[in-house]
């Protein structure tokens, strides 16, 4: 069932659907030669085309074509070979043409599925509808002059995606596990940057409630969220609007709602459009696209292996468990660094120490995969030395701080700091005796059964050895010498 909030008149579902619309990697935009790179001076990467002049045509621009192809696949959805552009209009001030060129009837893309894993580690799958494509409008804003607004076009004529769901998706966490799947595998693809908060990719929060096994009930669009966190909230604010209006004998009305995140409440934007509001038409100055299938079986064949692929190939070539695997392939640049660590190393260890006190170097000192101190090849020759006894474990978490520190390799630290693992047996018997000479107490304790005092033999010749110790061997020697 998922997950219910409680109202006054019982528990209630939260039924979501998203449109997710992202801005395609390409280095023109949908319809003209203008750069469609983000940033740039106002209104400085504009063509007439984008301006909306008389006369001017659009003219598909093939990478843009190729990349919608590309996330179709990666959402293992229908390709349509034939797909058409139709006109969608509308008034607005940063829609110089008064119409946007976008696919209504006949998308590029049709059904798809994506998988989810949500906390408890259950596997969910939710439904993609289509995926179109579309050009974005341009920029106004409000707050550059005290009484007037500016605009920017330079974002006018940029290819999107819009990537709509099915309503499958049951609550905020659902929600954000959504998003969060969706920037992944945009990621991996090379289709989207999935940079949220330069509105590369936003979403379209669809929220109503109902109770458990009714028809769906009217629903609410939140628009333009522009992170997972304030999707996940929106989705929660809004349901709970929604009850309360169900519970005190009101009716939700259809209608765009925006999301304040100061507030943590959605207010009400302008009651909602149908498509024929938008007088939709078959784009005139444009043929249907119509899509050659050796080119496409191409595309098909050059795409990168995908998460969820990566995922189960992790756990079975590397041995790992399928939550560090997870963890692993969040993204591109994490995996190919774990798989240069694991070549032909112990695989577990190696996830170990990416997960654990790699990771944590990278917070804390503010860096990333990219910048680090540590590169894989200094963390791979770290592994080395713990694999053929040159340094225990205990050390080799020193020697880590120092390579974070100074950016040197490991081997080159151990011998600097005199670190290699005590391995002679004779030093070692001379320590432990040394240190049961020095505890006759402790050793007669342990003789009469106090057996937790072993432990603490074995500290002190770690201590005595400065932690250089081969820890098995020195537990060897503590047992014969005590027994």
């Amino acid at each position: 069932m998922g997950y219910m909030l409680e109202g006054s008149t019982g528990a209630w579902e939260i039924v979501v659907g998203l449109e997710i619309h992202a801005q395609v990697i390409s280095k023109s935009k949908l319809f003209s030669g203008a750069s469609a790179t983000y940033g740039g001076a106002p209104n400085a990467h504009v063509s007439f085309v984008d301006a909306g002049f008389p006369g001017m045509l659009p003219v598909i621009n093939q990478e843009c074509v190729a990349q919608a192809v590309r996330t179709g696949l990666g959402l293992q959805a229908q390709i349509n070979l034939m797909s058409r552009f139709d006109r969608k209009n509308y008034f607005y001030a940063d829609l110089p043409n008064g119409y946007q060129i976008s696919q209504f009837a006949h998308p590029i893309v049709g059904t798809g599925v994506v998988e989810i894993e949500l906390q408890d580690g259950s596997i969910k799958h939710i439904g993609i509808t289509r995926l179109h494509l579309e050009q974005d409008a341009g920029k106004s804003m409000h707050d550059q002059h005290p009484s007037k607004s500016v605009i920017d076009l330079n974002r006018a004529g940029v290819a999107l995606m819009e990537i709509v769901s099915e309503p499958d998706i049951r609550s905020p966490e659902e929600a954000g596990a959504y998003v969060r799947k969706i920037r992944q595998i945009l990621r991996y693809l090379g289709t989207c940057d999935g940079n949220m908060e330069e509105g590369s990719m936003r979403a379209d929060v669809n929220v109503s409630v109902r109770k458990p096994g009714e028809a769906f009930r009217t629903r609410c669009e939140i628009k333009n969220v522009n992170s997972v966190r304030f999707v996940m909230h929106a989705v929660e604010a809004e349901a709970q609007r929604q009850i309360s209006v169900w519970e005190s004998g009101g009716e939700v009305v259809q209608e765009t709602r925006l999301y304040d995140p100061a507030r943590g409440e959605t207010r009400s934007m302008r009651s909602k459009e149908d498509a024929h509001d938008y007088r939709y038409f078959p784009e005139p100055d444009l043929l249907p696209l119509v899509l050659d299938e050796a080119w496409m079986a191409k595309l098909k064949s050059n795409l990168p292996e995908l998460p969820d692929e990566k995922r189960r190939r992790f756990c079975a070539q590397y041995g790992i468990t399928f939550y560090d695997a997870g963890v692993l392939v969040a993204d591109q640049t994490t995996a190919d660094f774990y798989e240069s660590v694991a070549k032909g190393r112990d695989a577990r260890l190696a996830a170990n120490w990416v997960s654990g006190d790699f990771f944590a170097a990278l917070n804390r000192t503010g860096t990333s995969i990219e910048t680090s101190p540590v590169s894989a090849a200094a963390l791979g020759e770290l592994l080395d030395l713990i694999g053929d006894k040159t340094i225990n474990g205990r050390i080799a978490k020193d020697v880590f701080e120092l390579m974070v520190e100074t950016g040197k390799m490991p081997g080159a630290i151990v011998e600097e700091k005199g670190l290699r693992q005590v391995t002679d047996t004779g030093a070692i018997e001379a320590a432990v005796a040394a240190v049961l000479a020095a505890n006759p107490d402790k050793v007669a304790e342990y003789k009469s059964g106090k057996d937790k005092l072993f432990g603490f033999f074995v500290g002190q010749v770690m201590k005595a050895t400065q932690g250089k110790g081969n820890p098995a061997l020195v537990n060897e020697i503590v047992k014969a010498q005590l027994g």
